[in-house]
């Protein structure tokens, strides 16, 4: 095996609301060297680092929106997410669960804090995906994938080191819980302090982590604060985590989806006209009906 090296190390960008109950940072496509076609199979990465939101009645959050063409998925690490959608699915992604939706063909969708959270208040921490569906898949049915933590595959680390969630794709023989349309590596690795983790991911994969607890090391080298995300270069197959502190660290891999890319706000498709098309179908209701 041969080492993945670091491409890029990126600071969080200045953060911005997403409605009233989102405080993000954009990584992807944001961030100089984050461009969809660069990240690809991920299209999108809003992080809510870690924040507090103060006890309210009001339920926090983003109203009615459309989307088609991908897949959306929430990782909640802090607090609590509810939502409902146009196919008559509703649910709450509790602290350390995945919600995993196929948009696909289309559909409406709301999200905002769980009530019980909002009139708590708290902190709240989680990250938004977006991974693209190739042009075969774009219009095939809206689904979804509600994965509670316990549900999640795990490898234990040796020696009570940690333990690397498997939400998609496989660490070490142990697959992925969710399903997904090309491949795509998704791990929550979970590390004690001093612990070593090693990765492989085919040299042609686009290949990142997000630091969300904590710091580490990569390569043995390479220091990684707190809400640093890491770019690999595309060459390479093996890299390794190492935990300085108590750390949580996304790692994401996936194969790219070599076409054409054409994205305008909830919509992500393959050609101009199909972005027309998406905004006449939703204009029309055939993303159905939502309050």
């Amino acid at each position: 095996m041969t080492t993945k090296k670091i491409e890029r190390i990126i600071t969080p960008p200045a953060p911005h609301m997403v409605g009233d109950g989102f405080r993000v940072h954009n990584f992807i496509p944001s961030a100089q060297g984050l461009s969809m076609q660069r990240m690809s199979p991920f299209i999108m990465m809003d992080y809510n680092s870690k924040f507090y939101f103060p006890p309210t009645q009001e339920l926090r959050g983003v109203g009615v929106h459309p989307h088609r063409g991908f897949e959306t998925v929430t990782i909640a690490y802090k607090g609590k997410v509810a939502h409902h959608d146009s196919a008559g699915n509703s649910g709450v992604i509790g602290e350390g669960d995945v919600q995993w939706m196929t948009a696909a063909s289309g559909i409406l969708h709301k999200e905002y804090h769980e009530e019980q959270f909002s009139k708590n208040g708290g902190d709240f921490q989680m990250v938004q995906l977006w991974v693209n569906l190739p042009a075969k898949d774009k219009m095939s049915a809206p689904k979804y994938q509600g994965i509670t933590n316990n549900a999640i595959n795990k490898f234990q680390l040796p020696n009570d080191e940690g333990f690397v969630e498997v939400i998609a794709g496989t660490y070490n023989g142990v697959s992925g819980t969710a399903s997904t349309f090309t491949p795509v590596n998704l791990l929550n690795a979970k590390l004690h302090k001093g612990a070593t983790a090693t990765f492989n991911f085919p040299a042609s994969y686009n290949t990142a982590l997000l630091v969300v607890e904590g710091s580490i090391k990569v390569n043995g080298s390479e220091k990684i604060a707190t809400d640093n995300f890491v770019l690999f270069a595309n060459e390479g197959e093996e890299f390794t985590v190492e935990a300085s502190e108590d750390a949580v660290v996304l790692v994401l891999g996936g194969e790219p989806i070599n076409e054409p890319i054409a994205a305008h706000g909830p919509f992500v498709m393959n050609t101009q006209q199909e972005i027309i098309q998406a905004f006449n179908d939703f204009n029309i209701g055939r993303f159905g009906y939502l309050e």
